[in-house]
């Protein structure tokens, strides 16, 4: 497989401890096959500094493919990416977080089984291979495991880490897909309706974690989760339609 651009889809909401630093991780990374990244922030109405830091980095580096795109309100992190994804040029997409919970280091890991036409879509697996990871909330990996087991038993795969942010798609099978969520539920929203597609090839790769503590910006909160099981339930069970 052929792979010319990448795009790098950022939804932020007040990062202004990090937008910067996982900025610069982004533009050091050099791709194989000379894969050229096109990034594209989506600022979902943060009330810190993001934005004018996200403005002033984009002055200082404009030989960096930057596409800055804000919402008049928050909408929620899945809003963002839906927004972001429409935005792609790229022939593959990647989620990425404004936080450095995630290494861009590990973007050609992920691109492997696709440039080696093995897959369709990477998953980056939180709870896979040799890789760090901080060790952190105990209850938090229970409930990332369950949802992911149910999820699992709903879309008949078997993901290891459903709620990873790591996803690799193919920018017009995404783009061709209608999405809903708003927030966290865009995870197993995303999920039932990839795996509902028929022959699609779902990879898996071991990353790394840098966990935050709630102290450090983490967002998630447990309500999340239920909304989760909710969207688990509703998208493989009774809202079942995939394509726009």
């Amino acid at each position: 497989m052929i792979i010319s651009k990448l795009s790098i889809t950022i939804p932020v909401y007040n990062e202004q401890n990090t937008i910067i630093n996982i900025l610069n991780k982004i533009k050091n990374v050099k791709l194989q096959n000379n894969i050229v990244k096109e990034i594209i922030i989506i600022n979902d109405y943060s009330t810190d500094n993001s934005k004018y830091l996200i403005e002033d980095y984009i002055e200082d580096n404009q030989t960096i493919d930057i596409k800055f795109f804000e919402h008049s309100k928050n909408k929620g992190k899945g809003a963002a990416i839906r927004f972001g994804i429409s935005k792609a040029s790229g022939e593959y997409l990647i989620i990425q977080d404004a936080d450095l919970e995630y290494d861009p280091n590990e973007y050609n890991d992920l691109l492997k089984p696709i440039i080696n036409g093995h897959a369709d879509v990477v998953y980056g697996s939180r709870f896979k291979g040799n890789n760090p990871h901080r060790i952190l909330f105990f209850w938090h990996t229970i409930g990332n495991k369950l949802l992911t087991f149910l999820s699992n038993m709903l879309t008949n795969l078997n993901l290891s880490d459903m709620e990873t942010c790591y996803k690799v798609f193919k920018s017009k099978t995404i783009q061709s897909i209608t999405l809903k969520e708003n927030r966290f539920g865009f995870e197993p929203e995303i999920t039932s309706k990839i795996a509902r597609i028929p022959n699609i090839r779902i990879y898996e790769i071991g990353i790394s974690y840098y966990g935050r503590t709630y102290e450090e910006g983490k967002k998630i909160k447990w309500k999340d989760g239920f909304r989760a099981i909710y969207c688990i339930l509703k998208y493989n069970l009774f809202n079942k339609k995939i394509f726009n």
